[in-house]
This record gives structure tokens, sequence and C-alpha cells, in this order.
């Protein structure tokens, strides 16, 4: 039986920061993408109901790639228009790939999160045919290189706006229940929800556009069981309209929020219905505001640029009984899901938090899974710099991350099989990040104040 208290083992895996006494360095940027669309037939991520294999492509599937650099530091993110994160040995080989040939020492790896992508298989290799993986691992690598390769001074700049494209699926009843909200066509206003568009742009030294990273949290998840076609949802359309705007230099990056409760209004929505025209309403809507707040945004230079990085790993414990939960996993969703369970459960549940501080003003952290839509809040409200941006579906993925009042709700992604850890740890990773924040500041002391009076 795997039960007990949430066990926090935090092992510092790398740390990126300019060195004493070195010269001042200003920042490098460089980016790139590349179609990581799989081949047709393969099962699709998501949605227990959908039946068969993906039948073509309604839009292609992109992994995009920047590479920011201060001094002898570098750092890759990387974000893929799939369902969840590759495999951990996947992720694992890429780093050292990246290492090897760019001297790159640190590669966030995350996801969209769309539900139109092919399925993610736990091994790589993969086990059986056919290895669509491989190829995938290997164009990225190749554009972690092409991005280090066109880097450039750049300047950097962040800006905010808001928009409604989505509510809170899990909706509260008189009685303390709570019930399952799917689908909002009326736009009925629920809460929890994070109205806010984070934007940062990336300029070289002519004022020209590098890439522009948009942060939003909200379940790409307009197309529901019944579309068989590859596409990025309404990310996709979003990215493609900031493209656009601002012409067709910069790199749009979407990087998926704390969306673990937050369905988009039109979800689930019938291919006979027109999803499609449900999926370009709402992300023309995102990134018609996404391309406002870019244009706006004056970027600086930052001639004294730093760049600081640290990657934590937090061992949970489960949530519940192993044995009982591997039988509702079998019952609910099929044999293959409960042995991926049990693989994981003789693996240990690693989490992976990275945290990440650019110029000592901007702020990024990670966390493993789906997390619900207030660790957002909470992160941005408590975070000792202004500007912070919030990733899940990165480096990992170990199921829903509710808040603990969530947890004890109940409700889908709250108190169900897919969400597996303690209903502490969303909040143990909003911690752990912004401890690291402060230590960055040199705000917390490695000793006692009055050591060595």
């Amino acid at each position: 039986m795997l039960t007990g208290p949430l066990r926090l083992a935090s092992n510092l895996v790398l740390i990126l920061a300019l060195p004493a006494g070195a010269a001042a360095a200003g920042l490098e940027a460089g980016a790139a993408r590349v179609d990581i669309t799989p081949v047709s037939g393969l099962g699709m991520y998501g949605f227990a109901s959908r039946k068969g294999g993906a039948t073509g492509v309604l839009d292609p599937l992109m992994a995009r790639v920047l590479v920011l650099e201060a001094g002898e530091k570098r750092l890759a993110l990387v974000v893929m228009d799939l369902g969840r994160p590759p495999a951990g040995e996947w992720i694992r080989r890429l780093r050292e790939k990246a290492a090897e040939t760019s001297g790159i020492s640190c590669v966030l790896v995350a996801a969209t999160h769309t539900h139109s992508g092919p399925r993610i298989r736990d091994e790589y290799p993969p086990k059986e045919a056919p290895d669509w993986e491989s190829l995938v691992l290997e164009k990225v690598g190749q554009a972690i290189d092409d991005a280090h390769r066109r880097r450039v001074e750049a300047r950097i700049g962040t800006g905010y706006g808001t928009v409604l494209i989505g509510h809170n699926r899990l909706r509260p009843e008189p009685d303390g229940s709570v019930t399952w909200f799917e689908r909002n066509n009326t736009m009925v206003p629920t809460s929890p929800v994070d109205p806010t568009v984070a934007v940062l742009r990336l300029d070289d030294a002519g004022g020209r556009p590098i890439a522009v990273l948009v942060n939003y949290a909200c379940h790409p998840v307009v197309f529901g069981s019944d579309n068989l076609q590859y596409s990025a949802d309404y990310p996709g359309v979003a990215l493609r309209m900031v493209d656009g705007e601002l012409g067709s230099q910069p790199l749009a990056m979407f990087l998926q929020g704390g969306d673990g409760d937050i369905n988009p209004y039109y979800a689930v929505h019938p291919l006979e219905q027109d999803a499609a025209r449900m999926r370009d309403w709402t992300g023309e809507r995102l990134g018609r505001e996404a391309a406002r707040v870019a244009k706006a945004i004056r970027t600086e230079p930052a001639p004294d640029a730093s760049l600081d990085y640290r990657e934590d790993t937090l061992d949970l414990d489960w949530r519940w009984n192993a044995g009982k939960l591997q039988e509702a996993v079998r019952q609910s969703r099929g044999p293959e899901a409960a042995a991926a369970l049990e693989r994981r459960a003789a693996e240990g549940l690693h989490a992976p938090v990275a945290t990440v501080l650019i110029n000592k003003r901007i702020a990024l952290m990670t966390m493993p899974g789906e997390p619900f839509v207030e660790h957002q809040i909470d992160w941005r409200n408590r975070c000792p710099v202004r500007d912070a941006l919030f990733l899940g579906y990165a480096n990992g993925s170990l199921g829903y991350f509710p808040t603990i009042r969530a947890a004890a709700l109940g409700g889908y992604g709250a108190a169900n099989t897919a969400t597996y850890v303690q209903p502490d740890a969303g909040a143990r990773f909003v911690n752990r990040a912004i401890v690291r924040v402060y230590e960055m500041l040199g705000r917390l002391r490695d000793a006692p104040e009055d050591f060595g009076r």
C-alpha cells in the first residue's frame, strides 16, 4: 500500500547564474519551429470515449523553440502541440543532445495540451511501431540547434491583457456538491477563472520581434472525441493571428497555464455543429488580445542580463490506496491505463519543478501535470517579481493538481482517478518556486543573520 504524508525531497539539479566577477553581458535570443505532425492511424490523446485512430490532419502540430543566452548560460524552452510532454527518457535524451551540440544546460519541455494530438506513450523507444517519437526527437533537437545558431542580441519586455474564452468546469451546488459543467454556450460567469493574458516579447537590437510568448489558462478541447484529425485546437489559431499581426518574423509560442479546471465555452463541440468555427472563434478572441498587448510592449536592452535556473525534484506519496486506484483505473479507463499506472507506482512519484528568473525581474515556474487555475493566481500574487509566468504540462505528467479545497469538494480532476497525488502537492510546488525566486534575488541567506558575530 502506498500511503503516508507527502514527503518533499528537494534535490538541486542545476544552477545557472552569473559567476562572481564575471563581465556584464547582454541577453541573446534565437527561435525556431518545426512540424512534428505524425503519420495518420495513431491512437489519439485524451477522451476515453474516442474510437479509432487519426484519419488525417486538420492543421499541423508544431514544436516551437526559444533559446536564451546570458554570458555563458543557455536555456532552451520547447513547446509542443501535444497533449502532454513525452516520456521522461525522451526528455533526458533531448537534454543530452542539446548540451552536446549547443552547450545548452537547461531545457524545458512543455505541451500545449491539445486533445487532438497523438497518444503519448510512456516508453522510449516505444515497444510498438510506428516509432514516430524518435523522428520527433530528431526534429526538435535540430530545431534547438537552429535556434541557438540564430541567436542575436535581444531586447525584452512584458505586457498584460484580459480576455475570457472559457469557464470553470467544476460548478459548486447549494448542497455542497460539485457538478460537471462541460460546455457553457451562454457564457454564464463562473469562478474561479483567470482572464489574464500575459505576454513576453523579445526583439532584436533593431526592434524587430524575435518571439512572442503568450501565457493563458484554458483547456484546448473545442474539438471533442468525434474529431479524428490532428489539430492544435484554439492555441494554433491564436498563434497564427499573433504571427500575422506582428509580421512574418516573430515566433509566437503558447504557454499553457493552470487550466486543470478551465474549459473553453464551446468545449467538445460536435463536428456536425461546425466545431471548426467555434475553434476559430476561441483562438481569434485570444489571439486578438495577445497581439494587441504584444504590439504595445516596448522592449528594452539588458546590458547586465542574467539567467538563473533551478530544477527541484519533489518526491510525492500517493493520495489513494494503490490497489484500489489501479482497480478503479482498470474499470474506468481499461487495462492499458492500469498497467501504465502500475509501472508508475513501481518508479515512484518524482515531480520535477523548474524555476527560471530572467534579468532578476521575469520569473517562470513549471508544473509536471494539470494544475488548477488558483495555483496560477497564487503564484502570480505571491511571486516577489512583478512579471511571473506559469506553465503546466512541463517536464513530466503526474495527473491533476487540484487545490486542497477543490480536492475536498470533489469532481473530475479533483477527486477521481485522474488525480493521484496528495491534495497539497500543487501548493507545495508553488511554495518551492517562490522560495527559489527569493534565493535567486539574494533575499534568502544560507546562514543566520548573527552567524560569525
